[in-house]
Order: structure tokens, then sequence, then C-alpha cells
């Protein structure tokens, strides 16, 4: 499936062709990104469940084009109420479900934005057809979704609802079953009749709570009416002579910005694309960058987390200073988990939106909420319980959250937009896309198809080791290895390597855009 899109109209790419369709026929109709982005969401809550949901968070940066960028941050806040916790926060079922889930308020931000400054011109409601008749008529169960089913098979039977909503008949789907979700349809018939808010303060909300209730989750309704997006400004970082703009804390977007810093003090000019020097580097400016990540950031309402300290000229010299060409700093770190999917859209006139949306773990708390569908997320699990912890769990708190969608300027414009699936291993495929194409030139697709790594744990290998594809080569994995790399060889186009998509904006007004080959996703151009 896995194709450049090229065009001078206006593209869209996320992990599935349904949801990639959705947007292309919003800018086909004189739609524009964010309206495009929208419906790219709303569809992959319903064809994607694996991944994202109306129950989870969402992160989003726009720019109108001339570089007016703004970030919409979308994170649920801890319940006012929380149980007590004898040591960890639990990763599955009512006790994970102890944040809010801000997703659907990200969408009505964006759709003010849309409409106040962008002159859009959609209905609401007709944004959120596709999606509603997808759930209702239902749709082909993708490999991906079969995959993560299987993996948790042993645990999901447990899960509140779970079994109603995603076993059909009482047994996994394979790829190509149809999936129904009628409750879904009705959820999202009702997001789209009634407004964002109905997710929030109206009677879906009042179902939404009911159910949670019911499966034992602290969450009330007055949790869901203070759910609310951020506005804010984007954090920077010069980069070969343009900027790399992600989110503020308590997301990870200073990492992927350390990380990439870090890599501005080094001269790609003699280091080939995919040699051992290439890959070491890049490991060992995300150790320095994961090192500083998990000694501050967490929610800045609660503690002090010095993001634009830490992103300051003299603190990336001092980190870069610390890497060493010729050999690997001892690991192991504090590994996080989490699924995501990304999604990116430019408009006829390079206005963009480059998105994440996440229920954190494959199929997050598994609790579906009552009868209405949603499969609630558990990004409380990625709190800390040690009192002393900058990410200690506490009422109205934010977690720490592992996406950072993000955007290129040069010249002060949009250049790129990217992002990806992957806990961890999000900054750690941002900085080997963003290298390849910017330092390297390559088209996305490229970019995006060639050998990747991932430093730390996965959910199939506990060991802190550095993971490479296969097809980058015996020799430079012996190479890797000889600078003292602990080294676990996957398979080549690994899922574990991330599930990237990017998009790329040029001077003559064309794009051209890929989604990674590793997933069921697809770029489509006007």
């Amino acid at each position: 499936m896995s194709a450049l899109a090229t065009s001078s109209a206006g593209m869209v790419t996320s992990p599935h062709a349904l949801a990639s369709e959705a947007g292309l026929e919003v800018l086909r109709a004189g739609g524009n990104a964010i309206e495009a982005a929208i419906a790219i969401g709303a569809t992959l809550a319903v064809t994607y469940p694996h991944f994202t949901g109306l129950g989870g968070d969402a992160f989003w940066i726009v720019s109108d084009g001339e570089g007016n960028v703004r970030t919409l941050s979308g994170i649920g806040q801890a319940a006012q109420t929380l149980p007590a916790y004898a040591q960890a926060i639990p990763t599955r079922g009512a006790g994970a479900a102890i944040t809010t889930a801000a997703t659907v308020d990200t969408w009505d931000r964006a759709f003010a934005i849309s409409r106040d400054l962008w002159g859009g011109t959609q209905a609401w409601s007709n944004l959120f057809q596709r999606a509603i008749g997808h759930a209702h008529d239902g749709f082909d169960v993708t490999p991906s979704q079969r995959f993560w089913q299987a993996f948790r098979q042993d645990e999901l039977r447990d899960w509140h609802g779970f079994a109603a909503t995603f076993m059909p008949h009482g047994r996994l789907p394979e790829p190509g079953d149809r999936l129904h979700q009628p409750a879904l349809a009705r959820s999202l018939d009702r997001i789209a009749t009634h407004g964002a808010r109905e997710f929030y303060e109206g009677e879906l909300a009042e179902r939404i709570v009911a159910g949670l209730r019911d499966a034992g989750s602290p969450l009330t309704l007055q949790d869901l009416r203070h759910t609310a997006a951020r506005d804010e400004a984007p954090l920077r970082v010069a980069y070969r002579g343009g900027e790399l703009l992600s989110l503020p804390p308590p997301t990870q977007g200073v990492t992927t910005l350390q990380i990439m810093g870090m890599l501005e003090r080094f001269d790609f000019t003699d280091i080939a694309e995919g040699s051992a020097p290439f890959y070491h580097l890049l490991v060992e400016a995300v150790k320095q960058a994961f090192i500083e990540r998990n000694r501050y950031v967490a929610d800045p309402d609660f503690v002090d987390v010095p993001a634009r300290a830490m992103l300051a000229p003299d603190r990336l010299d001092a980190l870069a200073a610390r890497i060493d060409t010729a050999g690997a700093l001892p690991w192991p770190h504090v590994y996080q988990h989490g699924d995501t999917v990304y999604l990116g859209a430019v408009d006829s006139e390079g206005r963009c939106a480059s998105v994440l949306q996440t229920v954190y773990f494959d199929w997050g708390s598994g609790v579906v909420a009552g009868d209405t569908g949603i499969l609630w997320h558990n990004r409380g699990a990625a709190f800390s319980t040690a009192p002393a912890h900058h990410n200690v769990i506490q009422p109205g708190k934010r977690p720490f959250h592992t996406l950072n969608p993000g955007m290129y300027l040069r010249n002060g414009k949009p250049c790129l937009l990217y992002g990806t699936q992957g806990a961890d291993g999000q900054p750690q495929t941002l900085a080997t896309v963003l290298t390849r194409l910017i330092d390297y030139g390559m088209d996305p697709l490229d970019a995006l198809s060639r050998p990747r790594f991932l430093l730390g744990r996965t959910f199939s290998d506990v060991r802190d080791s550095l993971k490479i594809e296969a097809d980058a080569g015996d020799d430079v994995i012996a190479a890797l290895i000889a600078l003292g790399h602990e080294v676990s060889v996957i398979p080549a186009q690994s899922p574990l390597a991330g599930h990237p998509g990017a998009i790329a904006l040029y001077d003559d007004g064309r794009c051209a855009g890929a989604h990674d080959p590793r997933s069921d996703g697809i770029a489509m151009a006007v």
C-alpha cells in the first residue's frame, strides 16, 4: 500500500486508508487542513480502535501556511477523587481508567481555529459522517488490529465490556472480517449533532460516566466537565537553517527537540547515512535527552519544568559535548510504553495540521464505557506513585505524555509535517526520519522505509538493548557492537520501529507525503 503521493492541491496521510479517504473527501469539497484532520481523526477512532478512540488524548500543531503556528495539547486530568495505591497504578481495567479524555475537545478547539481564523466552510456535523458510517455499517479489520488483539487474547476476555464490542460471535476477528460498532456510531452521532461538549457535559457524558462507574472507575461528571485542551505556543529549536517545533510539557516534545538540537552540533557531511557512526550518534543523543526527560518532564501546573532552559544553546552545547563518538554510554533507563496514530493534512493554501491521537497502551484500559461503545484509555498508568516523584499522581494533574507531533519551518513557513506511533520510540524514530529528510535530502517514502532502531525495552523483550532492524546490515551491526552497544537484531520493517508519517511542502507549492510501510497507512493526494 505504501507509495509516495505528490500534489499541488493538498494531501493527507494516516495509518488507515478509510481515514485518509475521509480527509481527502473534505479537501476535495473545499475544506481546509484542520477540517480534513478532524474527519481523519474521527474515522481512525472507528477503524483503528487498538491505537486511538474517543476515550483518549490528542495533540495538534497547526499552521496557517505563513508560519503562524499554534499547538493544542489535549490531556485528560486525573480524577479529583482517587483510589489509594499500595504500589504501582494498574495498567488495565478500571484502576487504569483514572484520567479524563481530551481528544474530542481538541477537535472542537481546532474547529474553532478553522472557523474563526481560516474561514472554514465545512459544517461540524459533516466531518463525522464517514466515521459514523464505518461504525454503523462496519469496516474490514486490519492486520494491525488482529495482531494486537491476538497478542492480548489471554487478557482481554476479562476487560469490562470489551468482548461484546470487539469480539463479534465471541471470537477474535480475522483480517478482512467486518466489525460493526453501532453503539459507537450513536455516540459519534450525538457529538456530530450536539457538538463536542456533548462528550463532556451532555447526555452522552452522563452515559460515559455511568458506564465507567459500573466498571469501577473513579471518574465523575464533574471531572469530564473540567476537561479542556490547551492552546499554547510551541517549543522551538534551530536545525540546519530552519526551526523544529513541538509541544510543551507534559509531553516529551522537548525531548525530541533536545535530540535534534544536539545533532545540530555535529556535521553529517562525512557521516554516511545508515552507517554505524550515523546510528551511534543518534542513539547517544537519545540517551542524553532521555536522562533529561526522566529528570524533569511532568505537568508544569504542579512542578517546575525548565523546558526553555533545556533547549537553550548552552545547555545543548553541554549535552552534545557528553556524547562520545567512539563509545556507547552504558544503558538502561526507564521505559515508557504506548501506542498512537499519526495523521497529517495540507490544503491547497499551504495550511497544515500535524496530529497524534492515542489510548496509551494498545487497547488502552480495556474498559468500554457502558453502552457508548467508547474504549477508555489508561494514560493514568503513566503516573508515578512515589510521593517525591515529579510525575506523582495527584487529583487534577495531567500525566507525562510520550506524544509529540512536529513541524519544521524554513524561512518561517512549514516545510515538513511529521509524527509517529511508538512511546519511547517516538523521539528515536523522529531523529532518524528527520535527519534523513533534512540532512540527506530524502523524500518522505525513502526516509520512512530505511532501517531504524529502538533503544530500550519492548513488550516482547525486557532487555535495555539497542534493537536494530536486520536490513541495517551485518557490518553495521558488528560495528555498533564494537562501539559498546548491546545489540538485538529485529526483523526488517518491524512494527517495533514505529509507524511514522510525513508530508514535505516545497517552495513551488508541491507537496509529497507517505505513511510508514510498516503500517496499514497511506498518504493520498488531491
